[in-house]
Order: structure tokens, then C-alpha cells, then sequence
């Protein structure tokens, strides 16, 4: 470990687990998938989702900004908070221009677009609400976080589809490195909770239709999958020098060690079939870390459930791993697929993971499929002793991203 190691010192997050690190990491252990049939869905094909549990948003935020706001900033907005909380970071006397804000997102809005258009396609132009156009321009959601917070750095958004969370700390990790900025909050935050979403996402077939059980939709890895399921949440990290969190004896919950980021260039929905690009992107956070793939004792896949993904992954691990093969896990079983946010959960959730030394199992696996065999762990938690991790992203584009973790010394 040097001073300049990045270190994670706070986390924040709002998913359909809950709103607390406590009941997020209840539900993972538990492994039960907590999709269910959703109002906002309801006369589709696929109206069924994972909701946000346990987040009032006028109670969190105060009416006002809660009505002028859409729920992936309700979710940012309150996963800062407790994130900043968290870290033991005092907001009236950080330097603020030294504080960033990193967020991703996939598609910002789609509630304001979806109602606007509707006014629009009824001739109401005058009824199209003012605020659509800030509400609808994706740095929203990071500007809003630090309008709310004071900082007063770097505040931007990183787009790359459902890498977008996960790129977002890679970047911020760059930042710090750099050091432009002394605190970065990172991460990411999205509502896929959108009927034009849920249409999109079926016409493309990759959306699992267990309408009659939706417990049992999302399956990572399992030979009956079918599809994802819609998600949403948010997690923001506060990263910071290890120098710096020691010299303010900040506790250190991880160190973000290694960042690896490729584009397939294969096609603009499909993974490559063989899984080059996310094998590329491990190989580069295994580099960047200074680690073998033998130090690697857990990895939270991806795992979106579907045909193509789900076979593309195996593949990569399967290759890469082929002398040591880490027990896999993958959270969208229990929580589905929060987009351009999925990324950051699932950075909190290998933290979590590391922790307490434990691998949560994946919701729904019975049976794997294919030539690529993982030590997928079903049915209950695994005890595992382990001091590093890795967290693996793939998006739309060929976007891959793999982050790794590891315990600090």
C-alpha cells in the first residue's frame, strides 16, 4: 500500500434492498431475487420491476425539491448524503473547491421525456413543464448532488451505458491521482422504471416475461434465463488519497486498486461472443493493481441474466482464470438491473462483500449451461477468506469496465 492508493471511505446507497449498508447486505445474503409486479408497468408485457424500498423522498428532501426533482436524483441526492455521513466528512469546513462529483448515467429522465412528448403529441406545448430541459440533461443529477453538498470541484457525468456507475469511480480515481481534486463522491444513479424503457427493453428481447412468477425472473448464469429484470438505486462512493483519510483518521473501508476500461468494437448490442473485451478490462485492473488473477478471491459479475451476456462473461472468467477459479456472485439476481447505476452498486456491494469475508449467492441458479463452468455460489453464502476482488461492468457500445478491490493493510 502507498499514500497514493486510492481509498474508499464512505458509502451510500438507495436500492430496491433498501437504504441502509445493513439491509442491502440482509438481502444479498439472503439471495432472494425482490422483483415484483409494479403499478408504474402495468398493462405491458413486462409489468414488473425492482422497486426502491424504504425512501420517502419528500421526507429525505424536503416537498419542494422532491416535486422538482426525478427519482434517480431522489435516489443520488440521498445516497450522497448517507455517503458523506458515512466517511465522517464535515461539509462546513472540507475546502469545497477541492470536493468532485462523478456520476453515471445511462439515460437521464425518461419520466420528464415520457410526460413532455405525451403533451406534446396532444397539441398541449403550453402545458410541457419548464423545468423538462435541466430535468432531462444527464450532469443533472451530478449537479444537483453538489448544489445539495456545497462541492464545489470537478462535477461532471460520465454516459456508457450500464458501465456508466463503474467508469464513473474509475474516473474519479484517476482524479484523485492526479490530484485536481481531495475528495471525489463517485458513482451512479438511475430509475429503469419506465414504460417506454420496459417496451424498448422487451422489443429487444431482453427482458425476462415471468409475469406469473417475477421472484423467479432474474437468474445470473442459470441455464433457464430468460432476461433481466428493470432496476433502480443509486450508490455514491467518497473516495480519497489514503494520505488524506489517514491524516483526518478517516476509516478505510477498501482501497480502489486497479481500473480497466475497453470497448468490444464488436457490435452496438451483442458482447463479443468470446468475452474479449471484459477479459481485457480484468487483465488491465489485475495490472493496474499489481495482482495475478490467483490473488483474486471473489468476483461480482456483471450477470444480467441474459443468453448473450451471461455466456460472454463465462467465457472471459473461464479463460482468464483457468488455474484459479473465484467463487462468482452477481447482485442483479437480487436487485435487477439498475442501468447506468448497476455499476456502482455492485462496486458497494464487492466492498461489502470483502467486509465480511463472505460471498452472497446468486438468486435463482440451479444449473449453469455451455462449456464455461464458474464456481457460481446458489443457494447460501460462502465463507471465504479473501483480500482482493473484482467488479465487472458491460454495457451497450461493447463497454466493458472492471474494477478492483482490496482490503486495506
Amino acid at each position: 500500500m502507498t499514500t497514493d492508493d486510492i481509498a474508499v471511505t464512505g458509502i451510500g446507497l438507495v436500492t430496491p434492498a433498501g437504504v441502509t449498508l445493513e439491509a442491502n447486505w440482509e438481502a444479498l445474503y439472503a439471495g432472494r431475487c425482490l422483483a415484483a409486479a409494479d403499478p408504474v408497468l402495468s398493462g405491458l408485457t413486462v409489468d414488473f420491476s425492482c422497486r426502491v424500498a424504504g425512501l420517502d423522498p419528500s421526507a429525505e428532501l424536503g416537498a419542494r425539491l422532491a416535486r422538482r426533482l426525478d427519482p434517480a436524483a431522489h435516489f443520488a441526492l440521498a445516497a450522497a448524503r448517507r455517503a458523506v455521513g458515512h466517511a465522517h466528512l464535515d461539509m462546513t469546513s472540507w475546502r469545497s473547491e477541492r470536493v468532485g462529483v462523478v456520476l453515471g448515467v445511462g439515460s437521464n429522465s425518461l419520466h420528464t421525456y415520457a410526460g413532455a412528448f405525451g403533451h406534446l403529441n396532444a397539441g398541449e406545448a403550453e402545458r410541457v413543464p419548464p423545468l423538462a430541459l435541466p430535468r432531462s440533461v444527464p450532469n443533472m443529477v451530478a449537479a444537483e448532488v453538489a448544489i445539495d453538498l456545497g462541492a464545489t470541484g470537478p462535477n461532471f457525468t460520465t454516459s456508457a451505458a450500464c458501465t456508466s456507475g463503474a467508469i464513473a469511480l474509475g474516473v474519479a480515481r484517476d482524479m484523485l491521482r492526479a490530484r485536481s481534486c481531495d475528495v471525489v463522491l463517485a458513482g451512479g444513479a438511475e430509475s429503469g422504471r419506465c414504460r417506454m424503457t420496459s417496451a424498448c427493453f422487451h422489443r429487444l428481447q431482453a427482458l425476462s416475461t415471468r409475469r406469473d412468477a417475477p421472484h423467479l425472473a432474474s437468474r445470473p448464469f442459470d441455464s433457464r434465463r430468460d432476461g433481466f429484470v428493470l432496476g433502480e438505486g443509486a450508490a455514491v462512493l467518497v473516495l480519497e488519497r489514503h494520505s488524506t483519510a489517514r491524516a483526518r483518521r478517516a476509516p478505510v473501508l477498501a482501497l480502489l486498486r486497479g481500473y480497466g476500461a475497453t470497448c468490444d468494437a464488436h457490435h452496438p448490442i451483442a458482447p463479443h461472443p468470446c468475452g474479449e473485451g471484459i477479459a481485457e478490462a480484468m487483465r488491465i485492473a489485475l495490472a493496474d493493481a499489481h495482482c495475478a488473477p490467483e490473488d483474486i478471491g471473489h468476483i461480482n459479475a456483471h450477470g444480467t441474466s441474459t443468453r448473450l451476456n451471461d455466456a460472454s462473461e463465462a467465457a472471459a472468467i473461464t479463460r482468464l482464470f483457468s488455474a484459479h477459479s473465484p467463487p462468482v456472485t452477481a447482485s442483479k439476481g437480487v436487485v435487477g438491473h439498475s442501468l447506468g447505476a448497476a455499476g456502482a452498486l455492485e462496486a458497494a456491494f464487492t466492498i461489502l462483500s470483502l467486509q465480511h469475508q463472505t460471498v452472497p449467492p446468486t438468486a435463482n441458479f440451479t444449473s449453469q449451461d455451455g462449456d464455461h463452468k464458474l464456481d457460481v455460489v446458489a443457494g447460501l453464502p460462502r465463507a471465504a477468506l479473501m483480500t482482493a476482488a473484482l467488479s465487472n461492468s458491460s454495457g451497450f457500445g461493447g463497454q466493458n469496465t472492471s474494477l478492483l478491490f482490496t482490503l486495506p493493510l
